[in-house]
């Protein structure tokens, strides 16, 4: 907008971020959650989407990362509790399949028997509870903020998300564990916020 015959005013004007709240395909001047993350041209978009994706993969990561920690903060906590477990004392007396307690009596609605374990569960050590609760954080931090690029209604923006979600799940899910799959004990939670 050219002012420049209006009394000598002439103020530059500022980029504004476009808001969108429908489907769009909007490149210059999108904004990605912070107006400081302004887009003025297609090369910085192109490197945006390029963050994206690797925000992407870094959520994956830290969701392996997580499983691995527990995986070995259990192992050690299973190693400390020693193979001399008392299997005497309950109303059943047998062992669990999996070897972690004795089981309870039937659940009151569910028609399960409960393993005691799994009410009360066992105490984690304050640093690898704090370990734990990091990297959840963060993992929930960054989930929420892909999920602001994804409000952004930006098609461009939403396929980064998706594709860095997509090679993040490839690169980082190379394995499974198909005892847990196959019991259905594993919670499986997708990239939807945490």
């Amino acid at each position: 907008m050219d002012h420049g015959g209006h009394g000598g005013h002439d103020m530059p004007m500022t980029p504004k971020c476009k808001m969108n709240m429908l489907w769009n395909t909007d490149i210059i001047d999108s904004c990605i959650v912070f107006r400081s993350w302004h887009i003025s041209s297609k090369t910085a978009f192109v490197y945006s989407c390029l963050a994206i994706i690797a925000l992407g993969i870094f959520y994956e990561y830290l969701r392996g990362l997580q499983r691995k920690l527990d995986y070995h903060i259990a192992l050690s906590l299973s190693k400390g509790k020693g193979r001399g477990r008392n299997n005497g004392g309950g109303n059943s007396g047998r062992e669990s399949p999996v070897g972690s307690g004795i089981l309870e009596e039937t659940g009151l609605l569910s028609g399960h028997r409960l393993l005691r374990s799994s009410l009360t569960g066992t105490p984690v050590p304050p640093l690898s509870r704090a370990l734990r609760a990091t990297l959840y954080g963060a993992s929930v931090f960054l989930s929420f903020f892909l999920m602001l690029v994804f409000m952004t209604y930006n098609a461009y923006l939403i396929a980064s998300v998706v594709i860095g979600a997509a090679l993040g799940h490839y690169i980082f899910g190379s394995t499974m564990n198909i005892d847990a799959i196959l019991s259905d004990s594993s919670s499986n939670k997708g990239m939807a916020c945490h």
